[in-house]
């Protein structure tokens, strides 16, 4: 009996130990599967990061300094002071040159004057060039320049040390008050020439570029963004809302059945398939003040007063350029559209007339409610598309007269390449991201608590 007892005891633990290993293996095994979960959607993160994240997070980084193509010195980012060696060569010598004959043919104090200032320049010229570095391409550069031949840009600027920096201006201030001196007791012939001689050389000192959220200190008060963004806002508004309207109506028409559907399908997509800007040009002719027919039937309509109003007036430029967006992307919204209605069963239409209900019961009722989750994502789809509108106005109006059609994007790309300002550029840029970004969350909230509703059966 006490042997069959331990017998069974031995069972139990064992069972017991068995239970646990069980438990041990399945708890490794789901902390695996969570693991492995993480590992399938990290390369998916990680796409995302690169194409998306990455280049915003660069045009922010670029929108904190003053970045110009049209000044050499700015054309790229510099986090400290540096030296533009082709103009410091350049134009060093030719001051030293001037200072040397002034000296030759100067006397008595005068002499000593300039003989101490040819020397104070080739003093911070020498401690320049103890750097190794500055010192090769000195002379590098120097005989480039005899040669004639270009310099190319990696020899061409060097990083300085701020003692470098404030020595080399302390240097030229000390020299020009010097010569102006001197220029006021007529004691120099010519010292326009060298004034400007020093000028170049201060120009050759590259500034660090860094200037933190200044531009968005700037766009904060600047009337120009705030009317960009005023434009760019109606603009979406109201071409969307429009469009909207018209998507629902072309959908549920090309939803019935009658003769010829298919062919008027595929002609409602034809406006769409158009390439933006040969649709803009399209338009731009048919808007023509003199020979477009479109602003011919306005005015004949008595619309407009003159064929010419539609592109050079603020209220006519803003007009057409909705009209055009709506007539190119009205079908996309349909075609959404008329895809839910697609999914829509046809026994809920059926119930409903023989419960009596009238079709514009059946439409409130039943077609909207069903469509609203489709409806918001092509709400989405076109509001993102429409506040990012460029290429259909630049060609149409090019933001004309007078900014009345300039949307921020626009505006950010006359800064950018036009004024060749990226730094300013990217800071619009990445405003406009801010208010895409706004705008996308707004619609996956309400989005996102439709289909909640919808599948807690609300």
């Amino acid at each position: 009996m006490e042997v069959a007892q331990q017998s069974g005891k031995h069972k139990q633990a064992s069972s017991g130990k068995e239970g646990g290993e069980r438990m041990n293996r399945s708890t490794k095994m789901s902390l695996s599967e969570k693991q492995m979960g993480y590992l399938l959607i990290f390369p998916a993160l990680l796409i995302i990061l690169v194409i998306a994240i990455w280049p915003v997070m660069r045009s922010f980084w670029i929108s904190l300094h003053d970045i110009r193509l049209n000044d050499p010195t700015k054309s790229e980012i510099h986090s400290s002071y540096g030296l533009d060696m082709e103009r410091y060569v350049s134009t060093l010598p030719n001051l030293l040159r001037y200072i040397k004959r002034e000296a030759e043919s100067a006397e008595g104090s005068s002499k000593e004057k300039l003989n101490a200032l040819q020397a104070q320049i080739e003093q911070t010229n020498t401690s320049l060039n103890q750097s190794g570095e500055i010192a090769n391409r000195y002379q590098m550069i120097d005989q480039l320049l005899l040669d004639f031949k270009p310099v190319p840009t990696e020899l061409k600027y060097v990083s300085l040390s701020n003692e470098q920096t404030e020595s080399i201006k302390t240097s030229l201030a000390e020299v020009r008050a010097v010569l102006l001196q001197m220029s006021e007791q007529k004691l120099l012939s010519k010292p326009e020439g060298a004034l400007g001689v020093i000028q170049g050389i201060e120009a050759s000192i590259i500034e660090p570029n860094f200037v933190g959220f200044a531009y968005y200190q700037k766009f904060l008060t600047d009337a120009r963004m705030w009317g960009a963004l005023y434009n760019t806002a109606f603009f979406t508004v109201i071409s969307v809302a429009i469009e909207l309207v018209l998507g629902i109506l072309i959908a549920l028409l090309i939803n019935r059945p009658f003769r010829g559907r298919s062919l008027v399908r595929a002609t409602v997509l034809i406006p769409w398939a158009i390439p933006t800007v040969i649709s803009a040009m399209m338009w731009k002719f048919l808007y023509d003040g003199q020979n477009g027919i479109i602003a011919y039937l306005f005015e004949q309509a008595g619309l407009i007063s003159d064929m010419g109003m539609l592109l050079t007036t603020k209220a006519g430029a803003m007009f057409s350029v909705i009209l055009a967006d709506v007539w190119k992307t009205t079908p996309f919204m349909a075609l959404l559209i008329f895809a839910g209605l697609q999914t829509i069963p046809q026994s809920l239409y059926e119930a409903a007339s023989v419960d009596g209900a009238t079709r514009t019961q059946q439409f409130f009722r039943i077609t909207l409610p069903m469509l609203k989750s489709t409806i918001l994502v092509a709400l989405l789809f076109r509001t993102l598309d429409a506040f990012r509108v460029f290429d259909l106005i630049y060609t149409l109006t090019g933001g004309a007269p007078g900014n009345s059609t300039e949307t921020i994007s626009i505006y950010a790309y006359k800064t950018m390449f036009a004024q060749m300002s990226f730094g300013e550029g990217s800071a619009l840029a990445v405003i406009v991201f801010l208010c895409v970004a706004l705008i996308s969350i707004g619609y996956v909230k309400i989005l996102g608590a439709d289909l909640l509703s919808d599948g807690s059966g609300k």
